[in-house]
Formats: structure tokens, C-alpha cells, sequence
């Protein structure tokens, strides 16, 4: 019995994606979810930091320029990340006697 391989289903770059694909980099680097590459998690505070502070950016710099779809979109994702990140700081700045 043979199998056929499905050619990969390509991505559609479109504006939800990228804020995706941010997110994802932002979640990776903050625990919530294993490295592709690795399949393993790891915590670096730096780098979702970053990846958070380009969803800002993109927030302010396409403000009055998206659909509310995209608005709104972009608005929960960036306010939940946010929200994650100071929870995941907040218990791994604890300080130890």
C-alpha cells in the first residue's frame, strides 16, 4: 500500500499572520509553548520582550490603518502576552535567602 505526500499547505502572508508568528516567537521564549526546532521550552525573558515590544510597535504604527477585525486581533493578542509576561517575570524575579 502506498502513500502520497501532501504538498505542505502554504501560508497566506496577510497582517494576522505576522502578529502569529510574533506571538508564537514571544510565547516560545516565554515557556508557554516548546520550540519548533527543539521541541523543548526554555525561558528567555529578552527576546519576548522584544518579540511583545514589535507588537507594539505595529499597533502604534498601523493605528487608524487596519480593520477592526485586525484592531482587535492584534489588541487582544498584544494585552494578553503583556499580561503573561509580567506574571512569568514576576515569578521568576524571586528573590532567594
Amino acid at each position: 500500500m502506498s502513500q502520497t505526500v501532501q504538498p505542505q499547505e502554504r501560508f497566506e502572508a496577510n497582517f494576522s499572520t505576522m502578529i502569529l508568528s510574533l506571538a508564537s516567537a514571544a510565547a516560545v521564549n516565554l515557556g508557554l509553548a516548546p520550540d519548533p526546532s527543539t521541541n523543548k521550552t526554555s525561558l528567555n525573558l529578552d527576546v519576548a520582550q522584544f518579540n511583545i515590544d514589535l507588537l507594539a510597535v505595529l499597533q502604534g504604527k498601523t493605528k487608524g490603518n487596519l480593520t477592526s477585525e485586525e484592531e482587535q486581533f492584534l489588541k487582544v493578542v498584544l494585552s494578553d502576552l503583556q499580561m503573561k509576561f509580567v506574571k512569568i517575570k514576576g515569578e521568576n524575579n524571586v528573590v532567594k535567602n
